[in-house]
């Protein structure tokens, strides 16, 4: 059933939640960062007794963050303008004997100085731990932020959402994009979205249908989709999350048909899901996705590789099944079955960012699964504009006749051994202290040419220097420098000494 989520009631509720300060800044400081971090793991007591004798946001807290059934008078209370009458009609509210319950999840989202409601459904938690619905409208979960840290935010035009959900990658485009479109093919999904974006005034276009459908014949200066990528039988149990599609055809097909939705240096982020098998190269198999003929660059980051009774296992939880139950047994058991039939090892999960070019397209498939803290969307837009420097110093002699500068964020690491004269050098590394936090084991001449780039000279001439220095012979040493020199400027650690001083 699809709420009635009309646009008077979104508006009395916004004015409920604008009167009792139920926003992320409102909610922080009411719980206070002890209960505000121990709600984040999952502990609502220490939230819970943080909420008592907190008037209209207490309550609110408890029923639509915390589960809690509340009174109806502190609920009407609570919601005014908005009548319980007409709460319970748009699905916000359900009765639980003489009290309330939220029937939808509606929370607060805040990111730097944005704050945010959302409208979603209730997870398993706050269903009392039964699965949820087939139609289910997931929240603002760790994928959906990951894909908004992993998003770009320049200035663009127009932002297309695919598969929006509750619209959070929307939202998140409102901050830089002028006109905003966002799909789904489930109903329920754009009836929360529109609430959603109600609730916040935020102008954006919805459309329903699958995949790319609604939009044909249209560009965009960016595409940004969290799509259905399980991988897995060819199924729909869940449209949040399952395609219909066979193993990881789901991402596969949004990776082939999206850059001909983009304007010319229009890009893409999305997350993404490919199958591992014995003998089959990941980076090769997600390579083919690409549309044949097409200038696209296209950089494909691999995050995590899980084992497939890890993957069915987490999956399960994730919509409420009971693994020791009957039919979770058998979902398991059907799934890695499928897994066994079809020669799965592991699975793989990352983000893939695409660019639209006239030029060659450049693909390049990363492996990226230590810990870092900086969010990959501004390093995704540096990293195409270091694609785009080594395009116009493709030949030798372009790259030879630069001038580099080692990046502040540059660090070398050198790691010694004990012997019978005290330590001996065993391994030098580069390391880059920002963004992906890159690593390059590196050799000594390695060490010396990089202690040189400082934008001063050629590499050519620092090249010659460095052979004569060494007694080396240059043409060799040439030839070894430069794919070194191309994959570091690829990953920011040498950059053009044009940039110093500035972004990247």
């Amino acid at each position: 059933m699809i709420p009635d989520l009309s646009h008077d009631r979104i508006d009395r509720l916004r004015d409920a939640f604008q009167a009792a300060g139920y926003d992320a800044d409102g909610v922080v400081e009411l719980l206070g960062p002890e209960a505000h971090a121990a709600l984040g793991r999952g502990e609502p007591v220490p939230a819970l007794r943080a909420t008592t004798d907190a008037g209209a946001l207490g309550t609110l807290v408890r029923l639509f963050l915390l589960g809690q059934a509340e009174s109806q008078t502190a609920v009407e209370a609570a919601l005014a303008p908005l009548p319980l009458t007409e709460a319970k009609a748009a699905g916000l509210l359900v009765d639980d004997g003489d009290r309330l319950r939220a029937g939808l999840d509606v929370r607060p989202h805040g990111v730097d100085d944005e704050s945010w409601w959302v409208v979603s459904d209730l997870d398993s938690d706050l269903r009392g731990g039964r699965p949820v619905e087939a139609d289910h409208v997931l929240g603002v979960g760790h994928a959906s932020l990951s894909l908004v840290r992993a998003a770009s935010r320049r200035p663009v035009d127009s932002v297309l959402d695919l598969g929006t959900g509750c619209g959070v990658q929307a939202l998140h485009a409102s901050t830089h994009a002028q006109r905003i479109t966002a799909t789904d093919v489930s109903k329920r999904a754009l009836a929360l979205a529109e609430a959603t974006f109600r609730l916040n005034r935020v102008d954006v276009e919805l459309a329903e249908g699958e995949w790319f459908d609604p939009v044909r014949g249209r560009k965009f200066d960016q595409v940004v989709c969290n799509p259905p990528f399980v991988v897995g039988p060819p199924r729909t149990d869940f449209t949040y999350r399952d395609s219909g599609l066979a193993g990881d055809d789901a991402s596969a097909l949004v990776v082939r048909q999206l850059p001909g939705f983009l304007a010319e240096g229009g890009t893409g982020q999305l997350l993404a899901s490919w199958v591992h098998r014995d003998g089959e190269d990941w980076q090769d198999r997600v390579s083919r996705w690409l549309p044949p003929g097409a200038g696209v660059d296209a950089w494909f980051v691999q995050r995590d590789v899980a084992d497939p009774a890890l993957y069915v296992g987490t999956w399960l939880r994730d919509a409420g099944y009971d693994l020791r139950s009957p039919q979770g047994l058998q979902k398991a058991a059907e799934w890695l079955d499928w897994f066994e039939a079809n020669d799965v090892i592991g699975i793989g999960f990352g983000f893939v960012t695409l660019r639209r070019t006239d030029a060659r397209g450049e693909v390049v498939c990363e492996d990226l699964r230590h810990a870092f803290d900086d969010p990959l969307g501004p390093e995704s837009d540096q990293w195409l504009r270091r694609v785009d420097w080594l395009r116009a110093h493709d030949s030798a002699e372009a790259l030879l006749t630069a001038r580099l500068v080692t990046a502040d964020s540059t660090v070398l690491e050198a790691v010694s051994e004990p012997g019978d004269e005290g330590w001996q050098p065993l391994v030098h590394r580069l390391h880059r202290t920002d963004g992906p936090g890159w690593q390059h084991e590196i050799d000594e001449l390695g060490v010396r040419l990089l202690a040189g780039c400082r934008g001063a000279l050629p590499l050519y001439e620092l090249l010659e220097l460095l052979a004569m220095g060494y007694g080396e012979d240059s043409e060799d040493l040439t030839r070894a420098a430069i794919p070194m020199a191309r994959e570091l400027v690829r990953h920011g650690m040498l950059l053009p000494a044009e940039w110093a001083g500035g972004d990247q």
